[in-house]
């Protein structure tokens, strides 16, 4: 097995050089020249780290835990992807847990963050995460950034402009011709239905529309509570003609309610859903979307764990690089009569 002797001694330089860069140390202060002869040389020998005699010495372990609501959700597919990339780049590997999967107090939480396991946790908080959990986490003993997701009595988290996002959406609508747009939202105490909502009253109130009296559900993004949420705004007097739903999920769920319904969509109602994934262009009809840069909101979030483990760099950040994007499909027309 190669050692960092043999790397150092094939690349012509000093076994400090190649422990630093081969670790993406910050002070690995190195030419672009010398540090691509160490990898190349590395890659001849087939140097693999030592990652246990790493972990004693430098008291890391190279790993970060990524805890998501559903490992099966398609949703969270980019996320991971983007955390993973991001994690290979800096010689880290990434262990996924499932939220759900774990109880308060339980064997899987403390040796997530009491065992120095891990380095670092990235959280993305869903809707049925207990908050002792979220809590025990947080206040841990390795860092953790919350993903897309902020907490008043916590600094360091990634979030999207889930704002611009429905801002988005909702304005297409209007563009459409709709007047009575309603929003089918998350849950009250969800941090991105709350963002959500306020873009979605932007673009209503720069389109000079009402936000009526009921057009806003807070009932989660499950399908289920997309199925309910529909049951309830048919119920109005005044039906909208067309939504804005806050999460692909529930939108699912809302297509299946419609057609149980009797109503047609796009030609009674129109859909635009937020986050993009294969189950919008697999459902019927296929489902209008706003696509969130979900791989580079992972990438974001293992770049600020990796700051926070590195440097103790701490921040609360927006991933702006890559701004929403409409991905036009087939569940949203002009209102009925147009």
């Amino acid at each position: 097995m190669a050692t960092l002797s043999d790397v150092a001694a094939l690349a012509g330089v000093s076994i400090s050089a190649v422990s630093r860069v081969l670790s993406n140390a910050p002070s690995a202060r190195v030419s672009g020249e010398t540090r691509r002869r160490i990898q190349d040389a590395a890659a001849q020998l087939d140097y693999r780290p030592n990652f246990a005699a790493r972990a004693l010495k430098f008291a890391r372990t190279n790993v970060v835990a990524l805890v998501v609501p559903d490992l099966t959700n398609a949703i969270f597919t980019e996320l991971m992807a983007g955390v993973e990339a991001a994690a290979h780049e800096l010689g880290y590997m990434v262990l996924l847990a499932r939220a759900e999967s774990m109880q308060p107090g339980d064997e899987m939480l403390a040796k997530l963050i009491g065992e120095g396991r891990v380095d670092g946790v990235l959280v993305q908080v869903g809707d049925t995460m207990a908050d002792e959990n979220l809590q025990a986490i947080l206040d841990g003993r390795v860092p953790a950034v919350l993903v897309n997701s902020r907490r008043e009595s916590h600094v360091g988290s990634v979030t999207l402009q889930d704002e611009a996002g429905a801002k988005l959406a909702t304005e297409y609508l209007a563009g459409l011709g709709h007047t009575r747009i309603a929003l089918v939202n998350g849950l009250p105490t969800t941090d991105t239905a709350q963002r959500r909502q306020e873009g979605f009253r932007e673009a209503m109130t720069e389109a000079g529309l009402e936000v009526r009296q009921h057009y806003v559900t807070w009932l989660g993004y499950e399908p289920r509570q997309g199925r309910a949420a529909l049951r309830e705004l048919m119920k109005l007097e005044t039906p909208p003609t067309a939504l804005v739903v806050a999460n692909v999920n529930a939108a699912l769920g809302l297509l299946v309610e419609a057609r149980a319904l009797g109503v047609r969509v796009p030609e009674q109602l129109s859909v635009v859903a937020i986050h993009d994934a294969w189950i919008a262009d697999n459902a019927w009809p296929p489902i209008t979307t706003v696509r969130m840069p979900l791989y580079e909101l992972g990438r974001a979030s293992m770049a600020a764990i990796y700051e926070r483990i590195t440097s103790g760099t701490i921040a609360d950040t927006v991933v702006k690089s890559t701004a929403p994007e409409l991905v036009l499909r087939e569940s949203a027309a002009p209102p009925p009569g147009d």
